[in-house]
């Protein structure tokens, strides 16, 4: 379980194809706290450390990524040389700072703005129809692994939406989102919570 609070930026240093992707990525974390079997959030993405090496400050780890998760992320962000923002998986005693995120993509959403407004950043994204009916006002949604607040929803005709979100400088500048232009795509996670909400509504509304 994570919470959607980026530790650190890491960037895919090499990619090899073994069926599935074998990744190592190079970040600034301390390698003596990184064991194996434990589970990173690479860009919204649950991953499972398989090797990791290094110096503190200036290490690596190496993660396999399947077929299926390929397909259900951002086209081309297992690239080498991509930026992926990084989140240890929670320990116990840790602060709960975001909101409860999973690790599993929901889907990909499509930045439609984004604006430099005052010190902030405003971005819309445009989400399918069927993330629409999870996606609220001053709810809590992952964009790239990173936990927000959405400020507002405009419905479309075709049942999808575009919902909009403030990026504060320090957001910005510690992850990949103070990069993010529009036609860039995005990993989506809802909230847990509103998971099971439309889960008990369409139980309710069967009945």
């Amino acid at each position: 379980m994570f919470t959607g609070i980026v530790t650190a930026i890491g960037t895919i240093a090499h990619v090899q194809q073994r069926g599935d992707l074998r990744l190592r990525i190079a970040a600034p974390l301390d390698p003596a706290r990184i064991d194996i079997g434990a589970s990173i959030a690479c860009s919204g993405v649950c991953l499972t450390v398989v090797e990791r090496g290094g110096e503190a400050r200036d290490a690596w780890f190496e993660v396999d990524v399947s077929g299926e998760t390929v397909s259900r992320t951002v086209p081309g962000m297992w690239e080498q040389g991509r930026q992926l923002n990084l989140e240890p998986s929670l320990r116990l005693g840790d602060e709960l700072g975001g909101h409860i995120v999973t690790g599993h993509v929901d889907s990909v959403g499509v930045v439609v703005l984004a604006r430099q407004e005052g010190g902030s950043w405003h971005v819309a994204i445009r989400a399918r129809a069927e993330m629409s009916p999870f996606i609220a006002e001053k709810g809590s949604i992952t964009v790239n692994g990173v936990s927000l607040t959405v400020n507002d929803v405009r419905d479309r005709p075709d049942g999808s939406c575009d919902f909009l979100l403030n990026i504060i400088p320090h957001t910005a500048e510690i992850t990949t989102l103070g990069q993010l232009g529009e036609e860039d795509q995005v990993n989506l996670e809802i909230d847990v919570l509103a998971r099971y909400l439309k889960r008990m509504q369409s139980l309710a509304a069967a009945r």
